[in-house]
């Protein structure tokens, strides 16, 4: 059975102002960028179409994610609700961004060296595999997870730092810069395999507690008869199957590009070989 205030979220848009300002300064920022700034300073002579569709997409996942019915029943009545949100964030709104910004559009930020520097450092896949999981395992200790529940302006932050270091996450697999490099096949698998393991210990966790972690969704009223305990137990599954497989699927497909520039390398050496023999 559905709570009446529970019915109603699931129509329920809100547009919430911190959010939405956010969204259109990326959207604006970004249409800036391949526009008009592109032409003025001569960044590039031509902006990829789908680049453009990728960004537009992470765009529109971010604002259905923070503005749709998802986000008031997140907020108000279920944890499994709030954790498709969180995964949303990490594993498609945050890698479409990165993939839908070119390279030419992030270079002329990195001309000082001190944001070089900085960038380095962020990027360097031990300390974005670090920031992205401490933050998650952070964000899940029961007062933290209850205080952004309670409080709309932690809400925000706990959204913005889930989303801010999953790009740095992605990074060592989607960088668009040399400067900034991607890891080699290999080692982008390895990374992802690891980044599959947090996700997948933290919700394994939550699925086999025993009590219920947090007090606000303890409190809150029932969803479809689901118990507190048997709603925390979906979404940790939820993070352990979904994160699992949102870092090993990219790792499979990964493995098979690998595979199949590995052949492609050694069909030149096998044709030139037969030519030697003419």
């Amino acid at each position: 059975m559905v709570d009446g205030g529970a019915a109603v979220a699931w129509l329920s848009w809100s547009w919430h102002p911190e959010a939405l300002a956010f969204e259109l300064l990326l959207l604006g920022a970004y249409l800036l960028g391949v526009g008009p700034l592109r032409r003025r300073y001569g960044w590039a002579d031509y902006i990829d179409p789908r680049h453009v569709r990728l960004f537009l997409l992470g765009c529109l996942v971010l604002a259905l994610s923070e503005h749709s019915p998802l986000h008031d029943l997140s907020e108000r009545y279920m944890f499994s609700a709030h954790m498709l949100q969180h995964l949303l964030l990490i594993l498609v709104v945050a890698p479409l961004l990165l993939a839908g910004t070119p390279s030419w559009l992030l270079r002329p930020l990195l001309r000082p060296a001190p944001v070089r520097f900085v960038a380095r450092l962020l990027t360097h896949p031990v300390v974005a595999f670090m920031a992205m999981n401490l933050v998650m395992v952070m964000w899940h200790f029961p007062e933290y997870y209850d205080l952004a529940l309670q409080n709309h302006w932690m809400h925000f932050l706990q959204h913005a730092t889930f989303l801010g270091t999953a790009v740095l996450a992605w990074w060592p697999v989607l960088s668009p810069l040399p400067e900034l490099p991607r890891l080699s096949y290999p080692l982008q698998i390895l990374y992802l395999f690891l980044e599959s393991l947090p996700m997948g210990f933290l919700g394994a966790f939550l699925t086999f507690s025993t009590h219920p972690s947090y007090e606000a969704y303890a409190l809150a009223p029932r969803v479809w008869g689901l118990t507190p305990l048997v709603d925390q137990q979906i979404g940790g599954l939820m993070m352990k199957v979904g994160g699992g497989l949102g870092f090993l699927i990219p790792a499979a497909v990964l493995f098979f590009l690998w595979f199949s520039r590995e052949q492609g390398s050694k069909e030149p050496i096998r044709v030139e070989r037969q030519a030697g023999y003419q």
